[in-house]
């Protein structure tokens, strides 16, 4: 899991939604803003994806220890929020499709 100081809370994933740009994968895509600070991100994965909350929860562990790995090459004050759009048990494929995503916004 990451730092709380590197989870995005409530008011800032509100402005992500309503100000955010936004860079597709075909299983994530992740909205993100300029802020200040450092780098925060944050995991959802919508019920339209996963019925359970079993399943829910074991992807957005799997999104949050991806994101340890590399959240130091993200830019300081990028906040963002990377969201599931398909149910993915591969857990290469999430990583590369994160790596992929990081790769752009660099």
């Amino acid at each position: 899991m990451l730092p709380k100081k590197n989870r995005a809370d409530k008011k800032v994933v509100e402005r992500i939604f309503k100000e955010g740009r936004v860079i597709n994968a075909p299983n994530l895509a992740l909205r993100f803003v300029a802020s200040r600070g450092p780098a925060r991100i944050s995991v959802i994965v919508p019920k339209s994806v996963a019925k359970k909350a079993v399943d829910r929860n074991r992807l957005r562990r799997r999104g949050y220890s991806v994101l340890e790995k590399y959240i130091k090459q993200l830019p300081l004050g990028l906040a963002g929020v990377l969201i599931f759009k398909k149910y993915q048990e591969d857990f290469s494929i999430i990583e590369d499709e994160i790596k992929n995503i990081f790769n752009k916004i660099n």
